[in-house]
C-alpha cells in the first residue's frame, strides 16, 4: 500500500460522524454547543434559552430560528477531539420539520438521542427513532437535565425498552437529581465523579473522581446517597443487560448516559465514551452494490440542499456526505444524474453559518459546494469512470396544503424563483392546477410551520409578500399510469381535486381518506401511489 492510501485510510479511521435527534426542548442544541466546546471549536457557548440576549447557539443560522428558539434547518459541523475528527449533524426537533432530520439522518453512521429526563420518551422522539430502526442506525442515548427534577431513572430505561422497542444498557448512573444531583458513577471504571457546575457558557467543570469503594465516599455524597448508589449497582450488575457492541451496532441494544449539558455534567464523559463505543465510517449501499469507504475513488451523495445561507450572496449550498476515497478541492467528478462531469468548486465545511474553504475532506466528512441549480437531493458523485448510484433518499408525501400568491404582482419573478428555490431544498412540495402552468401555485409540507417558514423566507430572503389560503386537502395520491388512463375524464368525488407537479406528473387531493378507496372503486384501470416518481 502506498504512502497516499497509508494516510488515506488513517484519515479514514478517525472521522466519526453522527446525528443529533431529540423532542423540542430536550436541550439537543445545548449539548452540541458543549461538544463543540470540549473540542475547541468555540469558547462561549450561547445560551439557546436566552435568544432576547446577544448570545444564539451556533447551530441556528437562520433568523427565524433565533426568533423563535428552535432549529428548523438542519446544521453540519466538524471539530476535533482526542485524535478523532467529528461530524456533527444537528437537526431539527420540531415535528413539522422532520422531514430535513429524515434526510439527515441517511448521512450519519450513528445516532445520538437526547431524552429530557423529567418528561421522559416523547412524541416526536418515537417518530425519529422508528427511522433510525430501519436504517439499523446505532442508537447512543443521553437522558438530560439531571441537574433539575427529573423522573426515576429505572423508569425511565423502562419507558425506553417499551415504547422505542430498543434494550437499555446504562453505561453511567445519576447519583441523585435536581438541587441533589451528586454526580454520576462509571459502571466500568467502578468511579464516581463529582462535579460542580460550569454556569455562563463556560467549558471548566470542577470535578473529582474517586472509586466507588474509597474510604471518604460517604462524606462526600452523604452517608444515604452512598447507599442507595450501592444498591442501584446491585441491581444493574444482576438485571440489566450487558454491553454487547455487535448489538449496539445493529441498533438492537442502546447505550445510556446520564447528565445535564446545561450545567456540562457528565457530557465529556459522554463524548469520551461515545467515540470508543462507535466505528469510523460504515459502508454505503448502491442500487448495485455495497461501497467501501475505504476504497480509494471519491463517492458522494447530496442529502441537503440550501439556498441563500448568505444573503450576500444568495447561493446555494448543496451539503454531500462523502462515502470512499478522499475529495481534493476543484476536482472533477461524474454527476450521475445529471449524466455530465462537472467541477466541485468553493467546497467548503461549516460551523453554522461561519464557513472555511476545504482543500481535502475523506469518507465520512461533510462538505458543502456551490450549487449552481443542477443538483436533486439523492444526486450520486463519484470519480471513477464506473457509474453507481447511491439509493434513493425517501420523500414523504405532504399531509398540509395552501395555494400560494404574491400581493405585489410586479414582483412575480422574485416569487417563481424563491418558490421554485426553496422547494429545490426539500423542505416544501410545489403543486399546479392540473391544466395551467405557474399561474396558481398550490404549496404541500409536511408539517404547518413550514408554512410560516416559507413566508418568512419569500418576505427576508426574496422580498416577497404573500398570502397562503389553506386548502382543506389531507391525502395526496399520485396517478402512477397516466399513460394508461385520461387524468382529465376520472370518475372523481366530491372532494378530489386534480393537480400535477414540476415534473408534469398527474395527482389527486382528497379531504377523506375513504375517497381514494371510492375513486379507485369507479376507475378500475387507475393505479395510485403514496410516493412520487424520481
Amino acid at each position: 500500500m502506498s504512502q497516499i492510501d497509508n494516510q488515506m485510510t488513517e484519515e479514514i479511521k478517525k472521522r466519526r460522524t453522527f446525528a443529533i435527534i431529540s423532542h423540542p426542548d430536550a436541550g439537543k442544541t445545548t449539548l452540541t454547543e458543549k461538544f463543540l466546546l470540549y473540542g475547541g471549536a468555540i469558547n462561549l457557548a450561547g445560551t439557546v434559552k436566552g435568544r432576547k440576549a446577544a448570545k444564539h447557539a451556533v447551530s441556528d443560522w437562520m433568523e427565524i430560528e433565533k426568533e423563535r428558539g428552535i432549529s428548523v434547518t438542519s446544521s453540519a459541523m466538524q471539530f476535533n477531539y482526542d485524535g478523532f475528527c467529528i461530524n456533527i449533524l444537528d437537526t431539527p426537533g420540531h415535528q413539522d420539520f422532520s422531514e430535513d432530520t429524515y434526510r439527515t439522518l441517511m448521512a450519519a453512521d450513528s445516532a445520538v438521542m437526547v431524552i429530557d429526563g423529567s418528561k421522559g420518551v416523547e412524541a416526536q422522539t418515537i417518530k425519529l427513532f422508528k427511522v433510525c430502526v430501519m436504517r439499523h442506525i446505532p442508537i447512543f442515548t443521553f437522558i438530560n437535565k439531571f441537574d433539575r427534577e427529573a423522573r426515576d431513572p429505572y423508569e425511565l430505561l423502562d419507558e425506553i425498552e417499551e415504547v422505542l422497542g430498543i434494550r437499555t444498557c446504562p453505561v453511567n448512573w445519576p447519583i441523585g437529581c435536581g438541587k441533589s444531583f451528586k454526580g454520576v458513577y462509571d459502571r466500568f471504571s467502578k468511579k464516581i465523579t463529582t462535579f460542580t457546575a460550569a454556569m455562563g457558557g463556560a467549558r471548566e467543570v470542577d470535578s473529582q473522581e474517586f472509586a466507588v469503594d474509597s474510604a471518604d465516599v460517604d462524606s462526600i455524597i452523604g452517608q444515604d446517597y452512598h447507599q442507595q448508589l450501592r444498591d442501584d449497582i446491585e441491581l444493574l450488575d444482576g438485571a440489566s443487560d450487558e454491553l454487547d457492541m455487535e448489538r449496539v451496532r445493529i441498533g438492537d441494544l442502546s447505550p445510556v448516559f446520564f447528565g445535564s449539558a446545561l450545567t456540562n455534567f457528565g457530557v465529556e464523559t459522554f463524548l469520551e465514551h461515545f467515540l470508543k463505543m462507535t466505528t469510523p465510517p460504515l459502508s454505503r449501499k448502491t442500487l448495485d452494490g455495497v461501497i467501501d469507504p475505504f476504497r480509494p475513488d471519491f463517492s458522494a451523495f447530496v442529502f441537503k440542499i440550501q439556498a441563500n445561507m448568505n444573503k450576500a450572496h444568495r447561493d446555494r449550498i448543496a451539503f454531500m456526505r462523502i462515502c470512499s476515497g478522499k475529495f481534493e478541492a476543484g476536482m472533477e467528478v461524474n454527476h450521475v444524474q445529471g449524466g455530465k462531469k462537472i467541477r466541485l468548486t468553493q467546497p467548503q465545511q461549516l460551523m453554522a453559518q461561519d464557513r472555511k474553504i476545504v482543500e481535502e475532506a475523506y469518507a465520512g466528512d461533510i462538505i458543502g459546494v456551490f450549487d449552481p441549480g443542477i443538483f436533486a437531493i439523492g444526486d450520486t458523485l463519484c470519480a471513477s469512470s464506473e457509474k453507481f448510484q447511491f439509493e434513493g433518499i425517501p420523500t414523504f408525501a405532504p399531509e398540509h396544503f395552501a395555494r400560494v400568491r404574491q400581493v405585489d404582482t410586479m414582483k412575480r419573478k422574485q416569487f417563481i424563483k424563491g418558490v421554485n428555490q426553496i422547494a429545490q431544498e426539500g423542505a416544501i412540495q410545489i403543486f399546479q392546477e392540473f391544466n395551467s402552468g405557474m399561474e396558481e401555485i398550490i404549496v404541500g409540507v409536511v408539517g404547518v410551520l413550514q408554512f410560516e417558514v416559507l413566508t418568512y423566507r419569500l418576505r427576508n430572503e426574496y422580498n416577497v409578500e404573500v398570502i397562503l389560503e389553506k386548502l382543506p386537502f389531507e391525502h395526496i395520491r399520485w396517478v402512477e399510469n397516466p399513460g394508461e388512463v385520461d387524468v382529465a375524464r376520472i370518475q372523481g368525488t366530491s372532494d378530489m381535486k386534480r393537480i400535477k407537479d414540476l415534473k408534469d406528473n398527474p395527482l389527486l387531493l382528497f379531504i377523506n381518506s375513504w375517497s381514494v378507496g371510492m375513486v379507485l372503486d369507479r376507475n378500475p384501470a387507475l393505479k395510485l401511489s403514496e410516493f412520487g416518481r424520481a
